[in-house]
């Protein structure tokens, strides 16, 4: 009985100890104001991008540079309030593309060699077949 009575106590405290705190909503408040801008300008491997932000605490202006896989340059600036997002997108250059070369036609090919014929079970040279190859 006494065995019983202390392994409910220590089941009651483990529970309490282990109950979830009760949770509240965390207002998220960032630093304001702030300000940051970075940029790479790698030739070699033709990566050209930028990204300049700032906020007031009440908006957030910004803009970036990003290099397209076409060639152009993507120009984006952008505010956001309370108002919602609003971006402005330009582009500089003109897009190339690889010059479109088409494939031979199913005609210039050769047709496909049939597999040979299928013939009997021909036995691997050294290999003779004469009698069973199980006695019982």
């Amino acid at each position: 009985m006494k065995i019983t009575i202390l392994a409910v106590f220590f089941t009651i405290a483990a529970v309490q100890s282990y109950q979830q705190q009760s949770y509240r909503t965390i207002e998220y408040n960032s630093p304001m104001p702030y300000s940051f801008a970075w940029d790479v300008n790698d030739y070699a491997s033709k990566n050209n991008y930028a990204h300049s932000e700032s906020s007031n605490g009440k908006a957030v202006t910004g803009s970036y540079r990003v290099a397209l896989p076409d060639g152009r340059t993507q120009y984006v600036t952008y505010r956001a309030d309370h108002n919602g997002y609003v971006a402005d997108v330009k582009y500089d250059g003109e897009a190339k593309y690889p010059e479109y070369r088409p494939t031979p036609s199913a005609s210039s090919y050769a047709a496909p060699v049939a597999a040979p014929a299928k013939r009997g079970y021909v036995a691997a040279p050294g290999y003779s077949q004469s009698g069973p190859l199980y006695r019982g």
